[in-house]
């Protein structure tokens, strides 16, 4: 009986103890007061295109005394003024209690949440400190008012042109018509198959035109208009309701080119955000002119290498790498700018995984945005890289559309896709998969 009863007493002892441990080892508590105040550098930003690169804008926070040592993450939410952060734009600074925007990368923040260029606009901003996967704390809401400018030219119209000469057949979307400098003058360069087209506004048949006597003249409701393949320059006078067809192309050719001095010639793209015209090409050491419809009836050189083109001017020398050129036919000007370009690897492209990569082109309407139309994928997986080059890679760990810098392959059905990637918030980029 003795040695019953001291058993017990050891084993009362040992829970005491026990329970005197877990005293030792308590979980953490997180403290009360660990959310963030915020401070900004300026409570009132006007941004101009001129102070593209300079800062803007400089948003600070303490670091929050947690009650224990935890490893936080930061994300700066920025929201129109009233909204309750559901469509905010988020900045993540990863582990830094800072972050400096500048001028260019607020601009394209602001413009994203659908503020008016021009237009001061009230905002509010706040910063989020995140714990593990669950627990999230947020500072009080900053007020912040901001005003964007528009650096890009709203040339839109109303009209399209449409048929089955064009890309997307009678269905549409319409190849678009734009404003020009002289009134009732509309144009849009586009490139055809063999096939017929018609004008119509709205990308519907409500209004359409077509050309019943095969003269220049439009009718409601007239006859398609028979084409043959070619690069085109078409003209619309919406008052006398009359229409021209151009052959009309620009390109770059020379020693430097794929395509060496007898072309066919690097083809340039219509760029109505700017109304110039651009091209990204690979170029070799060696000599280029720009030139009309691969003829050499009008060209442009540049004599002096002042970076302004003359009419058969001196050939212009370039050095290998890849290129975004821009010329300005109003004033002549243009730029041959070094560019790392985006594209698509992977078994599912037409090339697989050693490339050479569909190729991306920047959207100029869009600050950080790659767009790529069309392209025919197989049953595979895919990867974004820049310059057919693992160097610079990004795939999708989580499978949720947003973008990691070496992150897992993307797996695709086949299809036809147009795919955007956006870069506009470096720090957390994100693309789209839209299958036709």
């Amino acid at each position: 009986m003795k040695r019953i009863f001291n058993r017990f007493i050891i084993l009362l002892s040992a829970v005491a103890f026990l329970g005197s441990c877990e005293d030792d080892f308590l979980k953490p508590v997180l403290n009360q007061g660990a959310i963030p105040s915020v401070t900004l550098s300026a409570s009132n930003v006007v941004l101009t295109k001129e102070n593209a690169a300079k800062d803007a804008l400089t948003v600070t926070w303490p670091k929050p005394d947690y009650g224990f040592n935890a490893g936080a993450g930061y994300t700066i939410l920025f929201d129109k003024k009233g909204g309750n952060f559901s469509k905010a734009v988020a900045v993540s600074t990863g582990v830094n209690l800072t972050k400096t925007f500048k001028v260019a990368e607020l601009n394209s923040l602001l413009l994203s949440l659908g503020i008016v260029a021009g237009t001061a606009a009230d905002l509010d901003l706040k910063v989020e400190s995140k714990l593990g996967t669950s627990t999230v704390l947020a500072s009080t809401v900053m007020p912040l008012k901001a005003t964007a400018y528009l650096d890009k030219l709203d040339l839109s119209t109303i009209w399209g042109l449409v048929g089955s000469a064009t890309t997307n057949g009678w269905d549409g979307p319409d190849m678009p018509f734009y404003t020009t400098d002289q009134a009732n003058t509309l144009v849009a360069y586009v490139t055809l198959k063999d096939g017929e087209v018609k004008i119509r506004s709205n990308n519907k048949w409500d209004l359409n035109y077509g050309d019943d006597g095969a003269n220049g003249s439009l009718e409601v409701n007239g006859a398609n208009i028979a084409v043959k393949a070619g690069t085109y320059k078409i003209t619309f006078n919406t008052a006398a309701l009359s229409y021209t067809i151009e052959k009309f192309g620009w390109g770059l050719v020379g020693s430097a080119t794929p395509n060496g001095w007898d072309g066919p010639d690097a083809p340039f793209f219509y760029d109505p955000s700017s109304d110039q015209w651009r091209l990204i090409v690979t170029l070799k050491d060696g000599d280029v002119k720009i030139r009309k419809n691969n003829d050499w009836g009008t060209n442009y050189g540049d004599t002096g290498a002042d970076k302004i083109l003359e009419s058969n001017g001196d050939n212009i020398k370039v050095t290998a790498g890849t290129y975004l050129v821009t010329v300005d036919f109003k004033s002549l000007k243009y730029t041959i700018e070094p560019i790392k370009i985006y594209g698509i690897v992977g078994s599912a492209t037409a090339n697989g995984w050693d490339g050479p990569d569909a190729k991306f082109t920047p959207d100029f309407f869009k600050e950080g945005n790659w767009v790529l139309k069309g392209i025919t994928l197989k049953d595979g997986e895919v990867k974004f890289r820049q310059n057919d080059d693992w160097a610079v890679n990004y795939g999708d760990d989580g499978a949720n559309g947003s973008l990691e810098a070496g992150g897992a392959n993307i797996v695709v059905k086949a299809g036809v896709y147009d795919i955007t990637l956006d870069f506009s918030v470096a720090s957390s980029p994100t693309y789209k998969m839209v299958k036709r």
